[in-house]
């Protein structure tokens, strides 16, 4: 029942922003429109579509939020109206009363505010759909008075998540039912991601690992700065980290006008997603405008500014490898071999023909080469690669969605910086690089080098371990002679018994017979 309320609150919320404007506008039948118009009864459209539609999205909860959230860096998929109005959703979301973010830290910590902070400011500097932050001082004489900044989760948002998320569940069950392709799609696998992911942000501790964890694979990269994690105030609720200071990304102008090498900025994004993808297995799955900021300061100039690691994405070494050879094969126009990539991983049933796999693959991909960003979308060649995918009856890989959703963002982010940067040759030499170290001799050094300490416990062992082993094979090998000798003996036994029983018989029969004989003749 609950969902059926949730369900008929959206449908209100989308008719009263005149959202149904936006899809039912080509529709020619005058009966849909009727019924859209009769229910909105006194609705007010003279705001502009893509405010209605950021409003819409603000009014439905954190995972609509999420969805405009995606959306406002695919500008080459959306009028620019729509697009400029849902950038707003990255880091403008309506904040909640101060008091009650003051509510909340103080009940998390167990103490005043004033015992926790020196200063704290009242008005946050940024506000999203999951939490918000606010500058503060530390007052812990150890921190020396160090700058954090405070992040203080959204009162009441499991129960709005949860009610989303069942809905979402239901509707995966009608698609996975009804559609043709729903047991391609997985869709209810999908939800599922999308709900781990999801609670993973509403618990602001396990935000605070992610972040650490990545501070620690980015060292010594010197492309990306990472915000310090004060453990001794960080709850489930609450977290602290230290101050970061840069420009957005966005503001592009600004960032030139400082002296910024955008083609450079552009390049560094690329290899900062790779090498958390391919070397790590472990990247910043929401890298939208409002999470990404640059350094200005001179001793880290021109340096990544990442924030907010509620959602990260995680790879097996099995995925991994499978989509950097992938990538390599894709870079190399070697169609035939991801073809074949597909099918050896079990994508793709097993009797598909390569030649057909490989010229749909080719027909989809070839177009694209060789020309700047701002001359492709990765989205439209996504969507033909979806398109191709339901003719071989490709399955979707759960997995792997976080990860095509982070690879949009980057395009996104890529587009508005350098309309030039060709993300194939920038992205070839480093993958190139990457399946070089992962096949050849420093792998097999790393490895050993890794297996080390376990070699170091073996080694004294072995000849102890070697002799236990002999004397073990010994001893089975002395068990089954016995065992042998025994049922050799056994049949000798019967055979013996079967002679001396056969002859007495033999005897008694001969000596029966004489008598028999004997008495005839008497």
């Amino acid at each position: 029942m609950r969902r059926l309320f949730r369900g008929v609150f959206i449908l209100w919320v989308v008719l009263r922003h005149g959202l149904d404007e936006l899809v039912l506008s080509s529709f020619r039948h005058p009966g849909i429109r009727l019924v859209s118009r009769v229910v909105s009864i006194g609705r007010n459209l003279n705001a502009p579509r893509g405010q209605r539609l950021r409003e819409a999205l603000e009014r439905l909860g954190p995972i609509f939020v999420k969805f405009g959230q995606v959306l406002s860096t695919r500008r080459d998929l959306l009028p620019p109206d729509i697009a400029d109005e849902l950038a707003r959703l990255q880091d403008r979301v309506p904040a909640f009363p101060t008091p009650v973010a003051i509510a909340t830290i103080e009940r998390a910590f167990g103490k005043r505010l004033d015992e926790v902070f020196e200063r704290f400011d009242q008005v946050p500097v940024a506000s999203a759909s999951i939490a918000q932050v606010h500058f503060a001082t530390l007052k812990d004489p150890r921190y020396a008075g160090r700058e954090v900044a405070v992040k203080v989760l959204r009162p009441n948002m499991l129960p709005v998540i949860e009610k989303d998320l069942s809905l979402m569940r239901m509707m995966a069950g009608w698609v996975e039912t009804l559609s043709a392709d729903g047991k391609r799609l997985k869709p209810r696998q999908v939800v599922a991601e999308f709900d781990k992911y999801l609670h993973d942000e509403l618990d602001l501790l396990r935000e605070a690992s992610n972040a650490a964890q990545l501070r620690r694979n980015m060292t010594g990269l010197d492309l990306v700065m990472i915000p310090e994690m004060f453990w001794d105030y960080c709850r489930t609720e609450v977290m602290v980290m230290e101050r970061m200071y840069g420009v957005p990304i966005n503001r592009v102008d600004e960032l030139r006008d400082r002296g910024v090498d955008i083609a450079k900025l552009a390049r560094d994004g690329v290899t900062i997603f790779f090498t958390q993808v391919f070397r790590d297995g472990f990247f910043h799955a929401d890298m939208h405008p409002g999470n990404i900021q640059v350094s200005v300061a001179p001793e880290t100039f021109g340096r990544y500014i990442s924030l907010d690691f509620g959602i990260v994405g995680t790879l097996t070494e099995f995925d991994k490898e499978y989509l950097a050879q992938n990538f390599t094969a894709f870079f190399r126009r070697d169609y035939k071999r991801v073809a074949e990539l597909h099918i050896e991983s079990g994508w793709v049933p097993p009797e598909t023909r390569v030649d057909e796999l490989e010229s749909a693959i080719r027909a989809v991909c070839e177009p694209y080469f060789d020309r700047p960003l701002k001359e492709i979308s990765l989205g439209m060649v996504l969507m033909r690669l979806f398109q191709t995918s339901r003719r071989f009856h490709v399955e979707i890989q759960p997995q792997l969605v976080l990860l095509q959703k982070t690879l949009l963002n980057i395009e996104g982010l890529g587009r508005d910086l350098d309309p030039e940067l060709d993300l194939w040759n920038t992205a070839k030499p480093f993958l190139e690089r990457w399946m070089a170290e992962q096949i050849g001799p420093q792998r097999l050094l790393q490895q050993l080098k890794a297996e080390a300490p376990q070699y170091a416990k073996l080694l004294p062992a072995l000849p102890r371990l070697l002799h236990d082993a002999l004397a073990q094979q010994r001893s089975r090998v002395s068990d089954q002679q016995l065992e042998l000798l025994l049922a050799e003996q056994r049949r000798t036994n019967r055979l013996l018994q079967g002679i001396i029983y056969g002859g007495i018989g033999f005897l008694l029969g001969l000596i029966v017979t004489q008598v028999l004989v004997r008495i005839r003749l008497w």
